[in-house]
């Protein structure tokens, strides 16, 4: 496997990480246009364009964020994240693009593992709980994964589960091995220590995303008392250390108002938080809550708030639900990421319990090329109005006749839910959200509807 600098070439790498290395701050427009060298192909024109009007304004959010990375990370975490993020984002993209056309399936660029189904915390509307506590992915399984997928030029591998920390000495271990990818793991926080931290210092290309649902109130509803807590000393820890980090949070019927708020945002870019990701609540297995899901009202409200923040927050936002624009549908299915569990079943969505393959017994190829997936590419995007792009959630029809073609199977362990059950409780959501996304993107401005957020 070719190194990065093989790729890109020595001289030039070892440019930009000088850049990094010495006065990165005095280096901003140079190291803007090291990657600009770098992407040939011009893949990111429009963030170039829209990165050179912001490092004109240090009154900005986005020139006050740059500038927060090379200040609160340490060097070599930001040397690693750099370098691996053009490996993967514009030095493979070519090679991924041109495996998916040879082999006719979606190649993505992340890949979502679960190394085990172990976790110390009981969430309630956890997706991992329908899964068999005892399944796991081995270090020999989580490292041919990777092997495999830098074969497709896949250079960034995230964990979920469980509580994938519970396996952090190996996963410290894939990150040595593996330096040239990225890491990153959602957590809750709560086996985070000085000396674990400290690890993460040394190897520099594994990330975390703390687990949190808002206040001591609305995390601790869900997660248990004390989690928030210890979410918390997590983040300062992390922030200690000068790691870069994030958050993760789920948002429901119960905790939109807190955590779309400003001052809630402002509590965890405080706490040192780079970025967030926003997910919203399924109702997976037979047995799962209806009541936590979002009003169509509430779901509004997080897209407009995800927006406003993006324009006045140091911080980087993604809201998978209502991003869809910007990513023109749904990324799952191979088309940007995939899962695969701890049983080794590979899914096309973490939220999308239904597979034709397992890892353990066909490559990762042989699973991009399973009929599930097929199904996937065959059909995205699933709705010509972007912000309606999940298949379950906003087109639920649309996933119940993917897995009959596929005659795709449960992975659930505990119940095996149909997949008619299944998109039967989302039928109304999805009616009433229609109605919304369907005002809204008639009524909202071209430009806002277009704007990355800078």
């Amino acid at each position: 496997m070719k190194s990065a600098k093989q790729m890109v070439g020595t001289v030039v790498m070892k440019q930009g990480l000088n850049y990094v290395e010495k006065n990165p701050l005095e280096n901003l427009n140079n190291i803007l246009n090291w990657v600009k060298k770098i992407d040939t192909k011009g893949s990111y024109e429009k963030i170039y364009s829209a990165l050179d009007k912001v490092l004109e304004d240090k009154e900005n959010n986005w020139n006050i964020y740059i500038r927060s990375l090379f200040e609160d990370i340490h060097p070599e975490g930001l040397k690693s994240f750099l370098s691996n993020f053009i490996v993967n984002n514009i030095v493979y993209s070519s090679q991924r693009e041109k495996y998916s056309k040879k082999y006719n399936c979606n190649i993505p660029n992340i890949i979502l593992m679960d190394p085990t189904t172990k976790c110390n915390l009981k969430c309630i509307g956890c997706w991992a709980a329908e899964y068999n506590k005892s399944d796991s992915l081995s270090f020999e399984d989580l490292d041919n994964i990777i092997l495999q997928g830098k074969e497709l030029g896949i250079y960034a591998y995230f964990y979920s589960g469980g509580e994938p920390l519970v396996r952090k000495d190996d996963l410290i271990k894939l990150a040595k091995k593996h330096y040239d990818c990225t890491f990153l793991a959602f957590t809750n926080g709560t086996l985070v220590n000085e000396v674990f931290a400290k690890e993460l210092q040394k190897v520099s290309n594994f990330l975390l995303a703390i687990s949190i649902e808002g206040y001591q109130e609305e995390t601790d509803m869900r997660r248990g008392e004390g989690t928030y807590s210890k979410a918390i000393k997590a983040m300062d820890i992390l922030k200690t250390h000068k790691l870069p980090f994030g958050f993760s949070t789920c948002y429901h019927s119960y905790n939109t108002d807190v955590i779309g708020s400003e001052e809630y945002t402002d509590l965890l870019i405080e706490k040192g938080c780079k970025f967030g990701w926003y997910f919203t609540y399924m109702p997976l297995g037979k047995d799962a809550s209806t009541d936590l899901m979002v009003s169509p009202k509430q779901r509004e409200f997080m897209y407009h708030k995800v927006r406003e923040f993006r324009q006045s927050k140091p911080i980087f936002l993604i809201d998978f639900w209502n991003d869809g624009e910007h990513s023109e549908g749904c990324i799952a299915g191979g088309r940007n990421y995939m899962h695969i569990n701890a049983n080794g079943d590979a899914e096309p969505c973490a939220f999308i319990h239904y597979s034709n393959a397992n890892i353990k017994e066909v490559s990762l190829l042989e699973a991009l090329q399973s009929p599930l997936f097929i199904q996937y590419k065959l059909n995205q995007p699933f709705n010509e109005n972007h912000l309606r792009p999940c298949p379950l959630l906003d087109n639920p029809d649309k996933l119940k006749e993917m897995v009959h073609n596929a005659d795709a199977k449960s992975t659930q362990f505990t119940d095996e839910e149909s997949v008619d059950d299944l998109t039967d409780k989302c039928q109304d959501t999805s009616r009433k959200w229609a109605e919304t996304a369907d005002k809204l993107k008639e009524i909202l401005p071209n430009q806002e509807r277009q704007s990355a957020g800078m």
